[in-house]
C-alpha cells in the first residue's frame, strides 16, 4: 500500500461514517464542522456543487482541530488542484477520468474515485487505487452487490456512498470489504439552515457507534 493510500485509509477508518455535506453558505461551516467532530465524525467531505465550497473547506481546515475536510464531487483537474489548495486532506469523486487520475498521481493529496461496477473496480485496481467509492450505492446494487464484489476483488476496500442512511448503514459496515460509509443524513440541510448544531452532534454521534465491531 502506497504512502498515499495509508494516509486515506487511516481517515476513511478514523470513524464510520463520513458525513457527505452541501453547503450552501460558508457561515456555517465551521459551526457545522465542529459539530460533527464533537459527535466523533472526523472526516468530512464537502461537495463541490456550491460556490461557498472552496471557503468552506478553507475555514474548516483552518479552524477545527480533528477534523479532516476533503473535496468531493470533484470532476475535473482543475477541480482536484483548487481543492488541495483549500486544504482538502483528501479528493473524492463519483467516478474516474484520465485527467482526474493523473491529477491524482501528481497531487500530495490521496483519491478516492468512485465505481458503479467490477469493471470500473479492476481497471482502478489495475491503475494503483484499491480504495474505491461504491456510488450511488443503492440504485447500483446496494449491499448484496457489494457482498458479491468481496470473493472476485478480495483486495479492494469500499466507502459506499449514494442513498445511505441509518436504517441501511450497519448492514454495508459489516461487510468486509467496506471500510466506512457516505452519508448525508448526519446533517440534514433543514437542521444546518436552523443551526442546530447540538442535533446534528447527537445524529453524529449515534452514527460514530456504528459497525463497532470493527473497529
Amino acid at each position: 500500500m502506497t504512502r498515499k493510500a495509508e494516509q486515506l485509509l487511516a481517515i476513511l477508518t478514523a470513524a464510520p461514517v463520513v458525513p457527505v455535506l452541501t453547503i450552501e453558505d460558508s457561515q456555517s461551516a465551521v459551526p457545522l464542522a465542529k459539530a460533527l467532530v464533537a459527535g466523533g465524525l472526523t472526516a468530512i467531505e464537502v461537495t463541490m456543487r456550491t460556490p461557498s465550497a472552496l471557503e468552506s473547506m478553507r475555514v474548516i481546515a483552518g479552524a477545527v482541530e480533528g477534523a479532516r475536510v476533503g473535496a468531493g464531487t470533484v470532476l475535473s483537474a482543475q477541480q482536484y488542484e483548487q481543492a488541495e489548495k483549500a486544504g482538502a486532506t483528501f479528493v473524492v469523486s463519483p467516478g474516474a477520468t484520465p485527467g482526474l487520475v493523473k491529477a491524482a498521481r501528481n497531487s500530495p493529496v490521496p483519491f478516492l474515485p468512485g465505481v458503479a461496477t467490477a469493471g470500473e473496480a479492476m481497471a482502478l485496481a489495475e491503475e494503483g487505487f484499491r480504495l474505491l467509492k461504491f456510488f450511488l450505492a443503492e440504485p447500483a446494487g446496494g449491499v448484496a452487490y457489494l457482498k458479491a464484489l468481496a470473493t472476485p476483488l478480495p483486495a479492494i476496500g469500499f466507502c459506499p456512498t449514494g442513498g445511505i442512511g441509518p436504517d441501511v448503514a450497519a448492514a454495508y459496515l459489516a461487510l468486509a470489504n467496506v471500510v466506512s460509509v457516505g452519508g448525508s443524513w448526519v446533517a440534514p440541510r433543514a437542521t444546518i439552515k436552523a443551526g442546530d448544531w447540538a442535533r446534528i452532534t447527537t445524529l453524529a454521534r449515534k452514527a460514530a457507534q456504528l459497525g463497532g465491531e470493527k473497529r
